[in-house]
């Protein structure tokens, strides 16, 4: 099972925009990057009529569909599923998971903090450093949050490598 690790902060902090940077530059070290976006919505992929629609509605416990370039897969869940099992989901062909959000998991976390949107998160579990454009005063490390290569590399030499 591929390192996963969770890239959190607070609303408009700049996650998905770190995350956006980061897979092409671990990509380019040859590093293969998947990634898990939790949501607080509702989604809906899946609409009456529609074939896959129709094989839930019946009883199928999951439904794949698949065409010439992607895979999507509809599994209805009664709980919301832990980081863990959606990554078991994603599959072992990765060398990390970048996950955005699920700052309630167990995985490691990495922090995107801005000056502009007010303190850092307060108690989280499994921090591991924190991404920033300030100098904060904090026991865990910080990151400049605009040196890609520099979070990269740590990312890299702290669950990429050891594995």
């Amino acid at each position: 099972m591929p390192q996963i690790v969770s890239v959190v902060g607070k609303s408009k902090s700049g996650k998905t925009t770190l995350i956006e940077k980061l897979i092409p530059e671990l990509k380019s070290r040859g590093y293969r990057v998947a990634t898990i976006k939790h949501s607080a919505h509702s989604l809906s992929f899946d609409k009456p009529s529609k074939d896959s629609w129709r094989h839930i509605q019946a009883g199928s416990a999951a439904t794949a569909i698949t065409s010439p370039d992607q895979i999507v897969l509809i599994k209805p869940v009664t709980e919301e599923p832990e980081l863990s099992e959606i990554a078991r989901l994603v599959g072992d062909d990765y060398d990390i998971i970048l996950a955005e959000g699920f700052k309630q998991s167990n995985a490691p976390k990495l922090e995107v903090h801005r000056k502009a949107t007010g303190p850092t998160i307060n108690q989280i579990n499994n921090l591991i450093a924190i991404a920033t454009d300030e100098p904060l005063e904090t026991k865990v490390r910080t990151l400049p949050l605009d040196d890609i290569k520099g979070i990269a590399n740590f990312l890299e030499h702290s669950f990429i490598k050891p594995k």
